[in-house]
């Protein structure tokens, strides 16, 4: 982005180093990849709610809503306050809430695992080679909030500590998974779910803790992460729309979505594998080396950038074809 003071958003990044095919390319990946975080939200609460109120059902115009379904509507109508808000640097402090409930999430499982009688002494297949598709998959989509820099760094008052922001962000996250990663194989072994939250006994008080805190997460995040796809999509429009009634239409549209592929590890798996990589490792990687002329020097570092590239190209083709294969075999 400091190669040229009119950067201001990650498709800028794509069309400055390889033109409006870039800037095409770019948006695509990175809005699919949001957009589908996003719902990956929805599904979150709706999980952990409907684990929590099993039975708990609501009567709109003579129709019934329960499950899944009813809750996910629900937290959809809450969250959407907040995707009408335009200031980055408001959201900035919703979403820091996020980082302080990640930490109770973290501190809960643990009190639950020492203190009320789940205890770490479960065994399950250390290393499962079929499995690892899928885990790296995961592994990559926690680390995917990649589109959202541009928009984060353009907003912050004193830009030239970004690279700190950077560094403490992906320090504490992955001292955050590695343990919550940890947590949920010593205490549940092979059988741990897709979010660990549902493995909690819900009548212990630290496991509603932290499935309560979980659900504090989603809420905070979910219009920091519509922010850039609102602002890609919306000026490209044939006819001028309301910021409003856009975000208010995409909000609907991930309810819809969240409803019809309620299946949260295949889907972030996905996400993770064939948006993720492409998003937070291959796009970037060729961006700078065009947008640096990196590329004409066939030095260490281009060596460095290239085997990341092998690697993320291989692990996005066998990532997104297990996970395409486990979502059709959900239906």
């Amino acid at each position: 982005m400091d190669a040229d003071s009119n950067i201001r958003t990650y498709p800028d990044i794509g069309a400055h180093a390889f033109g409006n095919v870039g800037r095409v390319l770019v948006s695509i990946f990175t809005n699919a990849e949001l957009y589908l975080v996003i719902t990956g939200f929805l599904i979150v609460e709706g999980d952990n709610l409907h684990n929590l109120f099993p039975h708990m059902e609501v009567e709109v115009a003579g129709m019934r809503i329960g499950g899944k379904l009813g809750f996910i509507i629900l937290v959809a109508i809450v969250i959407l306050p907040t995707v009408w808000v335009d200031n980055l640097s408001l959201l900035s402090y919703i979403s820091a809430s996020g980082v302080l409930a990640s930490a109770i999430i973290l501190g809960s499982i643990f009190w639950t695992g020492a203190f009320d009688g789940v205890g770490f002494q479960q065994k399950g297949t250390l290393i499962n080679w079929k499995g690892l598709p899928t885990a790296v998959s995961l592994y990559a989509f926690c680390y995917c909030a990649h589109p959202v820099f541009p928009d984060m760094y353009t907003s912050m008052k004193s830009r030239h500590q970004f690279s700190i922001v950077l560094f403490l962000c992906f320090t504490l996250c992955t001292i955050c998974y590695a343990a919550m990663a940890v947590l949920g194989y010593l205490m549940f072994g092979s059988d741990v779910q897709s979010q660990v939250t549902l493995n909690l006994p819900v009548e212990k008080f630290s496991s509603r803790l932290a499935i309560y805190t979980t659900l504090v997460n989603p809420i905070a995040k979910y219009a920091l992460m519509m922010t850039p796809v609102v602002k890609s999509i919306r000026p490209r429009l044939p006819y001028r729309c309301n910021k409003k009634a856009f975000s208010s239409a995409i909000m609907i549209s991930t309810v819809i979505v969240a409803l019809t592929v309620p299946f949260f590890g295949q889907l972030m798996s996905l996400v993770g594998a064939f948006l993720s990589m492409s998003a937070s490792i291959v796009i970037p990687c060729l961006c700078y080396l065009k947008i640096s002329g990196a590329y004409r020097r066939f030095q260490f570092e281009v060596v460095v950038i290239l085997g990341v590239l092998v690697l993320a190209v291989m692990v996005g083709i066998l990532g997104t074809y297990t996970a395409i294969l486990q979502i059709v075999g959900n239906f």
